[in-house]
């Protein structure tokens, strides 16, 4: 804008003042040849740098009507001489000579070039002056403003008692800033109600729970006491997820960890399911040595391939989360579903319609299992695998396969 502003100023002031110099030029060669006509006509002597049919004149004035005056702009710039204006007048009859004044602008337009010059000089200072201040201001309101968004960034991402804190100045970034730290109150204020009323619901109802199949193991064998056990078992795992998801949202949990076959935990995991699902486990034995590779031992191999396969991680939240996966994939997928362990990335596919939109792009939701074609449930399963995940200092990754199906990749830290 001061570039701009400078411009459109210099520019204006060389035109007008060009525009005032041709004019007081024309001005000032209309007297003289008015002055000189008079001394010609009375003492016949040519005054005032008056000369009759100069060579020079412009051809525009060589025939100019009789007693009147005009001028001429001549462009023509002969060393220190032009651009100049000339005036003339016919001093007798249609063959009379013409009497005519040049007056000389070159010292006019040298003192305008000169004025162009130190206008230009002068913007230029200016702008090497108002620049760094321009720049340093512009950066506190962008520091002020990154701070701003860093903080709304850490709120998206489930840092709740991240705030923006004081701000200096009463501008439009302090009420923002102000702003996205109530909103952060508020937010932080309602997830830790819902956290706490689901906690405290749970660990209400576990108790009655208990007592409900312990009263159904009293019951007579039969359709009646099958149906209620099914029922009320149901009841206890939905308690006990939301128990467990009530944990990871405080940040209660804190993995222990062990050396532990990887391949073979998610072999048990999958099996205490007691779903039909194939499980692959590929361990990739690499030789430092290559000049060893073709005389190494059987011993030294199974040692690389044991080291290869084995993983330090919670085996416990392990098999919940790659169970959990299972479970998710026959409830709400369509089979065959497939486990494949592979260095320590688990991968599990199934061949249904694969996950909605709207879980890829928000992530897992309690309560919430997507389309209808997805089948039934509480929506817990993925939830409690991805918060057991982050436990973990896994990656749970979500995606559909190109040719159908819905793929959860978990890779473990190393």
């Amino acid at each position: 804008m001061a570039c701009l502003v400078a411009a459109a100023v210099g520019v204006l002031v060389h035109v007008w003042t060009a525009n005032d110099i041709r004019g007081r030029a024309e001005a000032e060669a209309f007297n003289t040849v008015y002055s000189a006509m008079g001394t010609y006509r009375r003492t016949g002597t040519l005054a005032d740098g008056a000369d009759l049919d100069p060579a020079e004149l412009p051809a525009a004035l060589r025939r100019p009507a009789d007693g009147e005056r005009h001028t001429a702009y001549d462009g023509r710039i002969d060393g220190n001489l032009g651009p100049s204006v000339w005036a003339a007048q016919r001093v007798g009859g249609p063959d009379s000579p013409v009497l005519a004044v040049r007056v000389n602008m070159g010292p006019k337009f040298h003192d305008l070039y000169r004025l162009d010059m130190t206008m230009a000089v002068a913007s230029l200072v200016a702008l090497a002056a108002a620049t760094p201040l321009a720049v340093y201001g512009a950066g506190l309101l962008g520091r002020r403003l990154r701070r701003v968004s860093e903080t709304a960034g850490r709120i998206s991402a489930g840092d709740l008692d991240a705030r923006t804190g004081p701000t200096k100045g009463r501008d439009e970034v302090a009420d923002i800033a102000a702003t996205v730290d109530l909103m952060a109150d508020s937010l932080s204020r309602r997830l830790r109600t819902e956290r706490r009323f689901t906690a405290d619901v749970a660990h209400e109802l576990r108790t009655p729970v208990g007592g409900l199949l312990a009263a159904a193991g009293l019951l007579p064998p039969g359709e009646t006491e099958d149906l209620l056990r099914a029922r009320v078992r149901d009841l206890r795992g939905l308690v006990e997820d939301l128990l467990e998801i009530s944990r990871l949202d405080a940040g209660a949990e804190q993995p222990v960890r062990s050396r532990v076959p990887l391949g073979a935990v998610v072999a048990d995991a999958v099996a205490r399911t007691g779903l039909d699902t194939q499980v692959t486990v590929t361990v990739t034995v690499t030789v430092a040595d290559p000049q060893r590779a073709g005389t190494a031992d059987s011993a030294e191999t199974a040692e690389t391939a044991e080291t290869a396969e084995t993983v330090e991680t919670d085996p416990r939240r392990l098999e919940r989360i790659v169970g959990n996966l299972v479970v998710n994939a026959h409830r709400h997928g369509a089979g065959p579903v497939q486990v494949t362990v592979e260095g320590r990335t688990v991968v599990v596919r199934d061949h249904g319609p694969g996950f909605p939109a709207d879980l890829l792009l928000d992530g897992p939701r309690r309560f919430h299992t997507g389309a209808r074609e997805r089948g039934s449930g509480h929506g817990l399963g993925l939830t409690i695998a991805q918060g057991q995940a982050r436990v973990l200092g896994a990656e749970l990754r979500l995606d559909n396969a190109p040719d159908g199906g819905a793929v959860a990749t978990l890779r473990l830290p190393a």
